[in-house]
């Protein structure tokens, strides 16, 4: 999944952390990689991040904070930026969508889309 919003591209892949999953008690973990890229002509700033986590069952979460794993990276042109964080869902499948806060060069502050992007512990997809 990517998408791409004033010449920044992300790139989500995600994986289900059996080991530290107990379906029993309703936690299922899924990691995510992100590779944020910088297309444009000019450098920007990550300043915060906002998440909507929906499970399979519906319920939404939303979360919100300063950076990425306790980093504001600064991307130049043609440079990206890859890091890997984690989600605890209730239920077997669930989705995440949301945005980062961006800042360029020339101080204007911009929102670069998260696409939507699927969690799913294996043989749960029907």
């Amino acid at each position: 999944m990517n998408e791409q919003n004033n010449d920044i591209l992300v790139d989500v892949e995600t994986t289900y952390l059996d080991e530290e999953s107990d379906p029993e008690k309703a936690r299922y973990l899924f990691a995510y990689t992100i590779t944020i890229k910088n297309h444009s002509q000019s450098s920007a700033r990550l300043l915060s991040r906002y998440w909507k986590i929906t499970g399979g069952d519906g319920h939404e979460q939303e979360v919100e904070g300063d950076g990425v794993v306790g980093l504001h990276p600064y991307l130049a042109p043609e440079q990206e930026f890859t890091y890997t964080s984690a989600a605890m869902l209730g239920t077997p499948v669930g989705m995440m969508q949301g945005h980062y806060k961006m800042m360029g060069d020339n101080g204007e502050r911009f929102e670069v889309n998260i696409p939507a992007f699927t969690l799913a512990a294996p043989r749960k997809l029907h």
